[in-house]
């Protein structure tokens, strides 16, 4: 079998209310639970599995998606009132990347963890 990502443990101080905000936001199935995680699965069976800690250190997760999904998404991030960058040094605030010819941008989860959809992988085409 060749080498998968199948989890990662995302640092969470309320593990149900971020599940919940991620499953939310990207339009995945309600997150279940498995011992001390709460987790959301995505499309291709990765999960995310949400502890609970006040020691958290802000990480990066980027979510590869299609165009419509992008547009469902961007709308629910805009529909929150959540602040969104186009860039991880979020300088950019309120703007889009056209990164490679598709569509990206950044925003906060509930814990300060960077998230990121994206609708091209990074360089799969033009600079943006």
């Amino acid at each position: 079998m060749p080498v998968q990502l199948n989890h990662t443990i995302v640092a969470a101080r309320d593990p149900e209310a971020s599940a919940r905000f991620l499953a939310e936001i990207l339009g995945l199935p309600e997150p279940t639970r498995f011992g001390p995680f709460v987790i959301v699965e995505s499309a291709n069976q990765v999960s995310l599995d949400f502890m609970q800690t006040d020691d958290i250190v802000a990480q990066h997760y980027a979510f590869l998606i299609t165009e419509a999904e992008f547009d469902e998404i961007f709308g629910r991030i805009r529909g929150r009132g959540l602040s969104y960058w186009a860039d991880p040094g979020q300088t950019k605030v309120g703007e889009i990347n056209h990164n490679d010819g598709g569509r990206g941008v950044y925003f906060e989860d509930p814990n300060g963890h960077l998230l990121e959809i994206i609708t091209r992988p990074y360089g799969s085409g033009s600079a943006g």
